[in-house]
């Protein structure tokens, strides 16, 4: 996970320095020495979830998916992508989130809903996406080559299959916390909302335990994780706590320091031109089979369901 580049500002209780939603906010810490992001989501997840009838436990998984990409795409330069996918035998088959540098966000799924209704009220996440992989792919700009990290699920949530694959792609001491849940807001009106931390030690030699005979910067590590782990779900989707807030809240003691947020939007990279340029590529065989009976095509956006006739 690179680090932030951005110059530092110490938090204090009540900095603002960002607004407290969609965005994307770096930081680290003096004492422990940890680097982490902090991500908010609210118009941007909601928007997203609510262009798609998704049941519960689907938007819930998706919006889990666009926080930690938005968090693991945030230091990319400009043109850079991440994607996060799963493929499982699971009711939700498919998850795709995609991230744009700068801050740039869409998402999509894929379920059987009658398999989701038939599990209950609430399911287990690690149910409900069943056996698999999840693979994270990194394009940089400049770069030709594509990176790509692939992590087996068996049952697993999505915050502990991206812990497996901090382990085994970037093998850095990590912790990940998601949030995702509706929530009413003033006015009235139930709106989807995301959050999510993510902490990592940049010694891949430190390790996950608590031996009394650890090294000073592994007791650091232990120290930090137990502050980041105190954060309730609540605190990473409240609409009236601001990031740098929740930051010096969990790692005052640490002297934290938080740099400037990425902003997020639910942007999706369709356009009529983009869509015409993919029909061009069929057989007029394969065009006419795709014909309305009054001679259109129409041609839906999976990710933003935005329709388009010819």
């Amino acid at each position: 996970m690179a680090g932030p580049e951005t110059s530092s500002e110490k938090a204090t209780p009540g900095a603002a320095a960002s607004g407290p939603d969609d965005l994307v906010v770096p930081f680290s810490t003096d004492k422990s020495g940890i680097r982490g992001r902090l991500v908010r989501m609210g118009a941007v997840v909601d928007t997203i979830l609510a262009r798609h009838a998704y049941p519960d436990a689907v938007s819930e998984a998706l919006g889990q998916a666009l926080a930690l990409t938005a968090m693991l795409g945030q230091p990319l330069q400009p043109g850079g992508r991440l994607g996060f996918q799963t493929r499982t035998d699971g009711p939700i088959r498919f998850l795709l989130a995609d991230y744009e540098a700068p801050g740039r966000l869409r998402g999509y799924a894929s379920f059987d809903a009658d398999a989701i209704a038939a599990m209950g009220a609430r399911p287990k996440q690690g149910d409900l996406i069943g056996k698999g992989h999840m693979a994270m792919t990194l394009e940089r700009v400049g770069d030709d080559d594509r990176y790509q990290g692939i992590v087996a699920l068996d049952g697993q949530s999505i915050g502990a299959a991206a812990l497996a694959y901090f382990r085994q792609s970037e093998q850095l001491p990590s912790y990940v916390r998601l949030a995702v849940a509706r929530h009413r807001m003033q006015g009235g009106g139930w709106h989807w909302r995301a959050g999510g931390l993510l902490i990592q030690h940049p010694k891949a030699a430190i390790e996950d335990d608590d031996s009394p005979s650890a090294p000073p910067e592994q007791e650091d590590w232990q120290r930090a994780r137990i502050l980041a782990a105190s954060v309730e779900d609540h605190e990473l989707i409240d609409p009236m706590l601001s990031a740098e807030r929740l930051l010096f809240r969990l790692f005052n003691e640490e002297d934290v320091r938080v740099y400037k947020g990425q902003p997020l939007d639910a942007k999706c990279r369709c356009s009529r031109e983009r869509v015409q340029m993919f029909l061009s590529r069929f057989s007029q065989e394969d065009l006419d089979s795709l014909r309305e009976p009054d001679g259109s095509i129409s041609v839906t956006c999976e990710f933003c369901n935005a329709k388009y006739g010819f």
